[in-house]
């Protein structure tokens, strides 16, 4: 499709415009436009949204394709409604060198549902006792920025000091994945009532909290910038709005399952389930909410997390910890951040879009929906109620902690740079 005309859609959530694509960029955006020509698309007050962005994604190839490939995974982030995400460095081989990295951009680029953009190891093969070649991964055509060993805890203050000051030097960020090890050793589920009733080992929130704590101070000292991947408890929510108060320059996330899911659903014993970080309290999740409003969490991120089936179907001490979230995270956005009143559309384009795409740098996302703009766009149905069924899924796993429940919206088109990527909610 060369023009596209999108007529009477509610960008961000105000009042119906129509929205005029030609080629690759937003040509117009007004009431009553025409084009000679165009595929006219009848939005009906949809609402149209710049694209999602995801800073956490699992892709799982090189070595997992087995539970995901970059093209599955990005067809999953189309449906999603997203046009960028940054692919985590915890493959087969590690991303942990400038070769590997352009391997997943460059399959992301062959792929063409949306933009892939790598995130290197901090460490080399994610063991915590060597930095990576952060400097050759940000020089490679994957012009890696974001750095994570996310699934393993970057426990060594002194390694992580550095990779925080050799970063500063070309303006890259470390994601870190906040979990004290030795604090966590034989954990199962969240520590509190619940784990003590089940009998399960207890996760206890300050295995988080001390090294988010640790490592706002450590990035004030250095004066760089630390990004804290799925927070999820009101203790991090706590030192992370004290540390933007002495304005440390710090970001965070939250995932939709931990807006969401409570540690009362591990009683089911139902490894889908099991997550890493667990599921918190209701106290935890309320507390995220409120964070994700006031801007203290800066964005949502799903933490896609695909796992095959005989990796969940099993008992839940031996089950793989994850699940998947592409497909339906502005979903739950809608339901816990929306439909609550906690936020509004142009509010979830924020943490869900602009934010997302200022963290990792990725340019040409997450921008305002107007004339002269790269064609990034999603539109949704939030009328739609649905029952979630992982069949339809275009993720190669069926991980969701969602099968059978009804959540609200639905994404019916997804534009790449103009170019359709989801047709009245199918992939085209």
């Amino acid at each position: 499709m060369s023009k596209v005309l999108i007529r009477g859609a509610k960008v961000l959530g105000g009042e119906p415009q129509d929205v005029l694509i030609d080629g690759e960029t937003i040509a117009e955006v007004g009431i009553g436009l025409s084009a000679e020509g165009a595929t006219v698309i009848e939005a009906d007050g949809r609402i149209l949204l710049p694209g999602l962005v995801d800073l956490h994604t699992h892709l799982r190839e090189p070595g997992r394709e087995d539970s995901e490939t970059v093209l599955t995974g990005t067809r999953a982030a189309a449906s999603g409604g997203y046009t960028a995400v940054f692919a985590m460095a915890n493959t087969h081989p590690v991303a942990d060198t400038a070769g590997v990295v352009e391997q997943v951009y460059r399959l992301g680029k062959e792929a063409g549902y949306c933009d892939v953009q790598p995130i290197g190891a901090v460490t080399v093969g994610l063991e915590g006792k060597k930095l990576a070649e952060l400097g050759a991964m940000h020089d490679s055509a994957a012009g890696v920025t974001v750095f994570s060993d996310d699934g393993k805890c970057v426990d060594d203050a002194v390694i992580m000091r550095r990779a925080l000051e050799y970063v500063k030097a070309f303006g890259g960020v470390v994601a870190q994945h906040a979990q004290e090890p030795r604090l966590t050793e034989g954990a199962q589920m969240n520590e509190g009532i619940v784990s003590a009733e089940l009998g399960l080992g207890g996760w206890p929130a300050v295995a988080e909290e001390s090294i988010i704590a640790r490592d706002v101070l450590l990035a004030e000292h250095v004066g760089s910038r630390v990004h804290i991947c799925h927070l999820s408890t009101a203790g991090s929510v706590e030192i992370v709005r004290w540390a933007k108060s002495r304005g440390i320059d710090v970001t965070a996330e939250v995932t939709p399952h931990h807006l969401l899911l409570t540690d009362e659903l591990v009683r089911t014993y139902n490894p889908v389930y099991k997550v890493n970080p667990p599921l918190r309290t209701e106290r935890d999740v309320m507390a995220l909410r409120e964070a994700l409003a006031d801007g203290t969490i800066d964005i949502v991120a799903t933490d896609h997390a695909p796992h095959p089936h005989e990796d969940k179907d099993c008992e839940w001490a031996a089950a793989a910890m994850g699940m998947v979230g592409l497909e339906t995270a502005l979903s739950v956005v809608q339901q816990t951040m929306v439909e609550t009143g906690l936020l509004d559309w142009a509010g979830v384009a924020d943490r869900m879009s602009a934010a997302p795409a200022r963290i990792g740098r990725a340019t040409g996302h997450g921008r305002p929906v107007s004339a002269g703009e790269p064609a990034n766009l999603v539109l949704v149905d939030p009328a739609y109620r649905g029952t979630v069924d992982p069949a339809d899924f275009a993720s190669r796993s069926r991980n969701t902690p969602y099968e059978g429940r009804e959540l609200p919206g639905r994404v019916t088109h997804t534009f790449l740079r103009g170019r359709a990527t989801v047709m009245d909610g199918k992939l085209a």
